[in-house]
């Protein structure tokens, strides 16, 4: 039997060079987003860090973190429109452990 929800993590990296307002706003459409379709248990914004590596000659990106609980078909929604909006970087979505 598939459980109803299970608790998700995913972390997102910004394009650093978006307004504060432009960033706000990401992150205010993903909250929303998860709320929508699930229960949002954390969100973390983790500022501006260096990244590992130059993205499109990028050095720095803004981290978000956000911990979720969902249906376990929400994830792959969420990481398709992460993967089509302007602004975002990078993304990862990870099951957590119990």
């Amino acid at each position: 039997m598939a459980k109803a929800s299970e608790k998700y993590e995913v972390m997102y990296i910004i394009n650093p060079n978006l307004s504060e307002e432009e960033t706000a706003g990401i992150v205010e459409k993903f909250k929303a987003l998860v709320e929508a379709n699930g229960t949002l248990e954390e969100l973390e914004e983790m500022g501006k860090r260096k990244l590992a590596y130059e993205i499109n000659y990028i050095s720095e990106g803004v981290y978000v973190l956000m911990k979720f609980t969902s249906g376990p078909e929400f994830p792959a929604e969420l990481d398709r429109i992460l993967g089509i909006t302007d602004g975002i970087l990078r993304r990862l979505i990870t099951l957590r452990a119990e």
